[in-house]
């Protein structure tokens, strides 16, 4: 197991910002640890890289215990925080290799190499590091965390503030990258999640709500469904709203409407029923798929 984490509780003052937290991460997986600001997260992240100790339970990585054992622990983990703290006035090159000398590289030259082909860096690696795009910053913070070949990567919010196609590229990178390794992120980006990570843990408040595979929870029930229905005429969203077990419709284009209802009932029987009486056809009628993003408002509601 790369990292497992046992009843953490964590306190500041008269705060506590973990509770009684426990779950485990498997070598190879992309996990997505999601929460609302202030749920935890980051503090999770700092006690697993060794930056804070707990106040109680254990935790340890690659077998590694983190508050006894943390020199171990940061040979294993490579960390990437959510401010990139960076030397802007060091080249990238020049920057990597003293990284690597920090944490006693054999071999710098080829494994700067290495980071730079495998990060996408080649045509900016002669480049003072402050002369950078925000995204090809973003990539010379990845190449340090893994310059010492770590087998955990623990990324805090890799994506904040890249435009969509840098978005892309930093996703791709990181897909192959958990081919080898074991990927922990932390994000707000719902369809980064869906697109990048195997498993989900979502904390809420300190405590963990839920934990699973992306596709498994998103079969999950949440508090309302959500069908999509073409018409072949004109429909009224009063009398929609009216049909039993209904919540909110809305007209999206044309003919098209999103009904929202209550999870049961099944709003597609409904539905047709109302097309019948109204004289009207249904030219296509599905139940809208959940997503990740709804089940984390449902999990996490009272934000």
């Amino acid at each position: 197991m790369s990292i497992k984490v046992e009843n953490i509780t964590k306190i500041y003052g008269e705060q506590k910002a973990l509770n009684d937290v426990s779950f485990e991460v498997g070598a190879g997986e992309i996990v997505g640890f999601l929460g609302p600001n202030g749920a935890g997260k980051s503090t999770m992240m700092k006690i697993l890289t060794c930056f804070i100790p707990q106040t109680s339970g254990k935790a340890s990585v690659c077998g590694f215990d983190v508050e006894t054992q943390s020199l171990l622990v940061r040979k294993q983990v490579g960390y990437l925080p959510e401010h990139n703290p960076l030397y802007l006035d060091m080249y990238v090159k020049e920057y990597l290799e003293f990284i690597g000398g920090l944490h006693k590289v054999e071999g710098i030259r080829a494994r700067v190499k290495h980071m730079v082909e495998l990060t996408g860096l080649q045509i900016e690696q002669n480049k003072k590091i402050g002369a950078l795009s925000k995204g090809y910053r973003q990539r010379v913070g990845l190449a340090q965390a893994m310059i010492h070949d770590p087998k955990v990567l623990i990324l805090d919010e890799p994506t904040t503030g890249l435009d969509p196609n840098q978005l892309e590229e930093i996703r791709g990178l990181i897909k192959n990258i958990g081919k080898e390794k074991t990927v922990m992120l932390s994000t707000h980006i719902m369809q980064e999640v869906e697109a990048v990570c195997d498993k989900v843990i979502i904390i809420n408040h300190g405590e963990i709500v839920a934990n699973d595979t992306t596709n498994k929870l998103k079969q999950k029930e949440v508090e309302q469904q959500a069908v999509i229905v073409e018409f072949d005429g004109e429909a009224s969203r009063t009398a929609i709203k009216n049909i039993v077990g209904v919540k909110e419709a809305k007209n999206t284009e044309g003919k098209v409407w999103v009904v929202m209802g209550a999870t049961d009932v099944d709003l597609r029987k409904s539905l047709f029923d109302y097309a019948v009486k109204n004289n009207l056809s249904i030219l296509s009628l599905q139940k809208a798929e959940n997503k990740l993003e709804d089940i984390f408002k449902s999990l996490t509601k009272g934000e």
